[in-house]
């Protein structure tokens, strides 16, 4: 059995983790709760509590009228409850025990004692090792560095030796995927922004660009992995990186969130906090936006990112998309509008569809209920979808194209590989070409910035 908030995630053009086949082809059991609710819930077994209350995930797979948050045919036992308090409902998740932890660190001194100094992120380091220790289990935590006894400044000390069973000294360990070691990743020191590389010009710089649109000055924005990523990297070309803070949900406060598989932690955060804190947050609404990406999203403005047969690679999980979006107040989703071969071509200012996709993202019914749009309206949420064809706002009545990008024709260019009803406005916009221009589109000059 397994219990993930997220999975291995492996590149479009490699073969899907051995963990997929397990899962679609029921030789193991299988779960997906929401990252924030599992990091919580090592805190409630840490403390011996019977489990976690939240509204997270009511109205999504996780919902068990719903799925239960069962990822194959083979997952019978229901994890979770839905229960009633003061007349609202929440999602009773319940506690189980633990004998393993395997932590991370950066150095221990010989009586266990755990700093994280040159860390991306603490996650729920803390709250593994107790409640793998309170349970009676073994905690082995894997470290760069052993100190002598009584040299590390307690101050430091993110984990304290009386949890830990073992230690494991790993010299050559990496910072992140592909990261040895980058200071300006850990908070140690910040690194100037103009040894930032630009985005390549290409349709995840488009999408990354008209998000940052969306947003204004002084927000607080939570970016998902994959193209989000990249929407603090565009404000930095754009000299408008200090204009609004990005967060992650592993922590990190402040900063360009790593891009790809290195996602979790930023380069120059003003604030690293460990994971389980930045849920509270998250959850309670502490952001202004959120922008995510999408695998497929149907004509209610569901929106799936977790499981997708059709394409074999999207077993990611949930990860915090579902904590994250509970209350945030608008939420911006990116994506293509196809994907599986799907040629652009981007000239002068306009785009041009040379070869279709294989797979329609936009599609009759969601295969799985990530996001459930009819909910985030009725809490008053606004949504926008971004695609490189153009902008689609969700309404009571569904799905409205807003905005079309320039060269693209919508009889021939989307609406064929749409399949689900939406509606045109009436006052429909073409796209800001600067989007599709190489150059610096020179927001900082305009409003909101200027």
């Amino acid at each position: 059995r397994v219990i993930g908030g997220s999975y291995v995630t492996a590149p479009a053009s490699a073969k899907p983790p051995k963990i997929y086949e397990m899962i679609f082809q029921n030789q193991i059991e299988a779960y997906n709760f929401p990252m924030g609710v599992l990091m919580h819930l090592h805190r409630e077994i840490a403390a011996k509590g019977p489990g976690v209350v939240t509204p997270v995930g009511l109205r999504t797979f996780v919902d068990p009228r719903i799925n239960g948050a069962k990822m194959n045919e083979v997952t019978r036992e229901d994890l979770i409850e839905v229960i009633k308090l003061q007349g609202k409902e929440y999602l009773f998740y319940k506690t189980f025990p633990l004998d393993v932890a395997i932590i991370r660190g950066t150095t221990a001194d010989e009586d266990g004692n755990i700093t994280m100094e040159h860390e991306i992120s603490f996650s729920i380091t803390l709250y593994q090792a107790m409640a793998a220790r309170n349970c009676g289990g073994k905690v082995i935590a894997q470290v760069k560095r052993v100190a002598a006894r009584g040299s590390l400044n307690p101050q430091m000390v993110r984990v304290p030796g009386i949890l830990v069973d073992a230690i494991v000294v790993d010299e050559g360990q990496k910072q992140a995927t592909g990261i040895d070691y980058d200071p300006s990743a850990s908070g140690e020191l910040r690194k100037p922004w103009t040894r930032f590389e630009a985005v390549p010009m290409g349709v995840e710089k488009i999408l990354a660009r008209r998000a940052l649109m969306e947003l204004s000055r002084g927000y607080i924005v939570n970016l998902g992995f994959g193209i989000p990523s990249l929407i603090s990297q565009v404000a930095v070309e754009e000299g408008i990186i200090d204009q609004i803070t990005y967060t992650v949900e592993h922590g990190a406060i402040g900063g360009v969130p790593l891009p790809g598989l290195q996602f979790g932690g930023a380069f120059n955060p003003q604030a690293i906090i460990d994971a389980g804190s930045q849920f509270d947050f998250l959850n309670g609404g502490g952001i202004d936006a959120a922008c995510m990406a999408f695998a497929e999203v149907d004509g209610r403005g569901n929106v799936n990112v977790s499981k997708l047969r059709k394409l074999p690679h999207v077993l990611s999980g949930v990860g915090g998309f579902i904590d994250i979006l509970q209350n945030v107040r608008k939420i911006v989703f990116l994506g293509t509008l196809t994907t599986g071969g799907v040629k652009l071509a981007i000239e002068d200012g306009r785009l041009n569809v040379v070869q279709e996709g294989k797979i329609i993202k936009f599609v009759p019914r969601v295969e799985h209920l990530t996001f459930d749009g009819v909910y985030a309206l009725e809490k008053g949420q606004q949504v926008v979808y971004i695609t490189e064809r153009g902008v689609f706002r969700l309404t009571p009545d569904g799905l409205i194209l807003v905005e079309v990008a320039p060269g693209v024709d919508i009889k021939k260019d989307i609406v064929p590989v749409v399949g689900l009803a939406f509606k045109i406005s009436d006052s429909l916009k073409q796209m800001d070409a600067r989007l599709f221009r190489p150059e610096t589109m020179g927001v900082k000059e305009s409003s909101p910035w200027k």
